[in-house]
């Protein structure tokens, strides 16, 4: 099944997600997008008050600046907003009184994680879950990404009854399957799906994240010009910390932020084994356009298309740019490009490179684990969204000018 989105520009939703929309929309008025009112429900929801270190906050206000300077945010776009913010700031909150509670959390060993870095669209998501299928690495479904640490209310749960963030998840996705019903053709997400640490770096408000749920350039230059070693480095405390509380023996990590902030991610694991994804940019670039405006229908309209897309193609220029000035930073003896074709070709073949240069052994089982995976998520199974350079209003001439540095370090 191919699907055209012929209303990215002017949203048009089922009349079950109108619905959801106006409702979120009546809740607008009680979710100030306000650093005082956020920080005080989270308190509040909490029972905590101690958020860390406070340099969070200059990089929060900046943020919530950028959101208000969004032309068209409805008010269901405002509530989204205030719950993404609300709990990263109670993540902050559950983290610091977990570690203060158990200090031995900063003292546990980090294996040597494995890193896949790459742009969405170039396999990044199927390796990420191929890799994760056998009980090899530890990862984290998306449940766990959003809601890390448990509410001081709900840790004390049996562990064998339901674990009440699952069924927060489960809401959640029902309302983005709902307003969003194509999207699971670009990115499929579920509550058990397996997420990207990306959402632990929100958690101290310095993130690419930021940029793709909303056209924020105020915020993308202020995250630009600023050094993210301690945000990594604040990443790699929430691993601890999330190892403590569920185990696990070895990281399975993926984001394609460390494109660009390779020297950060081998500064701060600087074992780390990183697995580098890559294709042809340009069909990339109009996958990861479409996903981006087809979400903003979420907190905006009208969208303005043509201008997110021309924006973005700046900033994957910068970023595909940055993992060429950088990419030997980190050796052969550590790292791999895996091409999307190839990866295609053999995928079983590649998830055992992935184990050889990790150290690990590829059992009988890991490929068993692996091999049935696989049997159940075939390429294009859900369909697929049809793009082009007209839709964005782009220049295929022009983007295969602006990448050709790019194709031609990683791709000939």
């Amino acid at each position: 099944m191919n699907v055209r989105l012929d209303d990215l520009a002017q949203p048009r939703f089922s009349t079950e997600a109108q619905q959801i929309l106006d409702m979120m929309a009546a809740m607008a008025p009680q979710c100030p997008l306000d650093a005082d009112a956020l920080h005080a429900r989270a308190s509040s929801d909490t029972g905590l008050d101690d958020f860390g270190a406070a340099d969070y906050r200059e990089r929060l206000d900046v943020y919530l600046g950028a959101l208000r300077d969004i032309d068209g945010l409805h008010g269901g776009g405002v509530v989204n907003f205030y719950g993404q913010l609300l709990q990263l700031l109670k993540n902050r909150l559950l983290l610091t009184d977990l570690v203060g509670r158990h200090p031995e959390i900063d003292d546990i060993e980090l294996r040597a994680p494995v890193v896949i870095a790459g742009l969405p669209r170039t396999g990044t998501t199927h390796l990420h879950n191929l890799l994760a299928a056998p009980p090899t690495f530890r990862t984290m479904p998306y449940w766990e990404s959003v809601e890390p640490f448990p509410l001081p209310a709900e840790a004390g749960r049996n562990p064998e009854d339901p674990d009440p963030r699952r069924a927060r998840m489960d809401v959640a996705v029902s309302v983005i399957n709902t307003v969003m019903p194509h999207f699971a053709l670009m990115h499929e997400m579920t509550t058990d799906h397996v997420h990207e640490e990306i959402q632990l770096l929100a958690n101290d408000f310095s993130t690419m994240l930021f940029e793709t749920l909303g056209d924020v350039p105020r915020w993308r230059d202020y995250y630009q010009a600023h050094d993210q070693t301690p945000h990594y480095e604040y990443l790699a405390r929430q691993l601890k910390a999330m190892q403590f509380l569920r185990g696990g023996r070895r990281w399975l990590l993926k984001s394609p932020q460390h494109l660009e902030q390779v020297p950060v991610l081998n500064r701060v694991f600087p074992d780390s084994i990183v697995v580098f994804t890559h294709r042809d940019p340009v069909p990339v670039a109009l996958s990861m356009i479409a996903m981006i405006t087809y979400s903003a229908r979420m907190h905006r309209s009208p969208v303005p298309v043509q201008r997110i897309a021309s924006s973005w193609i700046d900033r994957l220029e910068d970023m595909l740019g940055a993992l060429i000035r950088d990419r030997d930073t980190i050796g052969a003896d550590r790292s791999i490009d895996i091409r999307f074709d190839d990866f295609m070709a053999d995928e079983l073949g590649v998830a055992e490179r992935v184990y050889a240069l990790a150290g690990e052994p590829f059992t009988e089982e890991a490929r068993a684990a692996i091999g049935a995976y696989l049997s159940g998520h075939q390429r294009g199974r859900l369909g697929n969204v049809e793009t082009s350079c007209e839709m964005f209003g782009l220049s295929q001439d022009d983007l295969r000018a602006r990448f050709a540095p790019y194709v031609e370090r990683f791709l000939i």
